[in-house]
């Protein structure tokens, strides 16, 4: 078995995707934000011979689509995050994570990628047969997703300056740098701007994500 770990912020408004603010209020980011995270709790509640687990931060009762977001969260182990700073905070979820399940390789993405599938989730997975890591970065020069077969490996993570240009090639440095051997997945679109709205919608037509793209763009 292998955990699909979700790093995710309940998506309250004013607190999330305040990149799009303005033009969007902060409601119609939060929006974005909370279909974005019921299309990434779906593609992984549907992924195959997975644990789902959820590092979550923030109160679900104050989200947008807060009752759609509990009932999808219902369906995975949800933990809390614990840290200071991003970079803590996912090597600790890494770390909770390989004290709950021991022995379990782990697949860690966040919920700015509504695009992302089953078959791709899978392929993350099973990557891990051959290498120690598969890293999926992102166009920002950011990274999407991130598998290790042992997953206190990401204590790496700790010395890495997020939300750089060159963060994800730090990381596939850092995880080299300590012998391991590292894959690579499809490079994805984030949502940190409204053209990542766009370019992420269009790539995965048919999602409450798109949905809630055209509704915006709508009133733009």
């Amino acid at each position: 078995m292998t955990v699909l770990l979700v790093i995710a912020e309940a998506p309250v408004a004013g607190l999330v995707k305040t990149g799009l603010i303005p033009p969007a209020s902060p409601a119609e980011a939060a929006d974005l934000a909370a279909a974005g995270l019921l299309d990434t709790l779906a593609a992984v509640r549907a992924t195959p011979g997975v644990q789902p687990v959820v590092a979550l931060a923030g109160d679900v009762r104050a989200a947008e689509r807060g009752e759609q977001v509990a009932e999808a969260l219902s369906g995975c182990v949800v933990i809390g995050q614990r840290g200071r700073g991003r970079a803590d905070c996912l090597a600790n979820a890494y770390a909770d994570v390989a004290v709950r399940y021991p022995g379990e390789a782990v697949v860690q993405i966040g919920m700015d990628t509504p695009q992302v599938t089953p078959p791709l989730l899978a392929a993350a997975a099973s990557g891990l047969d051959s290498v120690d890591a598969v890293l999926g970065l992102a166009l920002d020069g950011g990274w999407w997703a991130l598998a290790l077969r042992d997953p206190r490996s990401a204590g790496v993570l700790r010395t890495i300056p997020v939300s750089r240009a060159d963060t994800g090639i730090r990381i596939r440095h850092a995880l080299i740098e300590a012998g391991h051997r590292v894959g690579s997945l499809p490079r994805l679109s984030d949502v940190d701007t409204l053209a990542d709205v766009d370019l992420v919608a269009e790539a995965a037509p048919g999602t409450r994500f798109a949905e809630a793209a055209l509704l915006l763009r709508a009133r733009r």
